[in-house]
This record gives structure tokens, sequence and C-alpha cells, in this order.
């Protein structure tokens, strides 16, 4: 895939047709949608991208509302009604149980859909940064897409700009 338009803007570059039916490039990532939208909506494809996109919004929209004053009031409030339970199901084993296997099992689902919007965040700063790299006159093309290095090669680049910003600050 090209990874540098003529136009010196980052693109993985695929064409699509404008409104005027050109064909012009966009980013690889960029979203397919109605034009001037600015966001993903999901149009005909294949299953498997269905449920992709079916997970990704419901994955975000569970982050959000999991993430929000009221669910941590709700969680709060299921742990003191638990505990107010403890003596009138005498402390037992089920009653411990209860909450054990509970939030043993949210915590588990919560760890994918956490990761899944990791992800995503993660993917959409690098494809920003790569877009300010490649905007950049004399900023190194190397550094694109360098999330993609093994640890060596990512060391050995980090320890090369140390020795630079070093070098930098003994000049000054």
């Amino acid at each position: 895939m090209n990874h540098h338009s003529k136009t010196g803007r980052h693109a993985r570059t695929r064409t699509h047709q404008d409104a005027d039916g050109q064909a012009s490039p966009r980013p690889a990532a960029a979203p397919a949608g109605p034009a001037g939208n600015g966001r993903h909506q999901r149009t005909n494809g294949t299953p498997r991208k269905r449920i992709t996109w079916l997970f990704d919004r419901f994955a975000s929209a569970v982050a959000r509302a999991t993430g929000s004053p009221p669910a941590f009031g709700c969680a709060v409030l299921i742990i003191v009604l638990w505990a107010a339970a403890g003596p009138w199901a005498g402390f037992s084993e089920v009653w411990q149980l209860v909450v054990n296997t509970g939030t043993t099992i949210i915590t588990f689902l919560m760890v994918f859909l956490i990761q899944q919007n990791q992800n995503k965040d993660s993917r959409a700063l690098h494809v920003k940064l790569d877009e300010l790299l490649m905007a950049m006159k004399g900023a190194s093309e190397k550094l694109v897409d360098i999330e993609d290095m093994d640890e060596e090669e990512l060391d050995a680049i980090a320890e090369h700009y140390r020795s630079l910003a070093q070098a930098r600050r003994s000049r000054n």
C-alpha cells in the first residue's frame, strides 16, 4: 500500500468517488459513510464487518455508560444493599458467592469492552500523529507506523531521540 500521497498527506490510499464522480485518494482508515458526516455508518457489507461495527458501537456505549457518575453510584448502591443483606442471609457462603461471582463476571466482560475502546483510541491517535508527521517539513518519515516495529527497534529509536535531546540540552 502507498504510505504517502503526492500531496504530502499520510495516506494508505485507495480511491473513492467524490460528489462530482471524480476518483480521488482517501485514507484507508477514513470512515465509510455519507459525505461530510464525519461518522462511521454501516451500510451494506459482510456479516463479519457488521458484527465488528456493532461490537464497536456496543463497547463505546457501555464504556460511556459505565464510566459515568450514575453508574458508579449504582455500583456502590448494589454493594451497600448486598452488605445490608448480610445479617439477613447469615453471612453465608451463598451470600459471599453472589457478590464474588457477580463482580468476577462483570470484570471479565468489561476487560474486553475496555480493551476494544483502548485499541480504537490508540489507532486513532497513531493516525493523527502520522498525519502531523507527514505534514511537518523536516519530520522523520521513519516514525510513521513506528507502532508496528518490534520492541528492539523501538528501543533503538527511543535511545536515538534521547541522545538527540541530551545533545540539544547540553548546547543550550
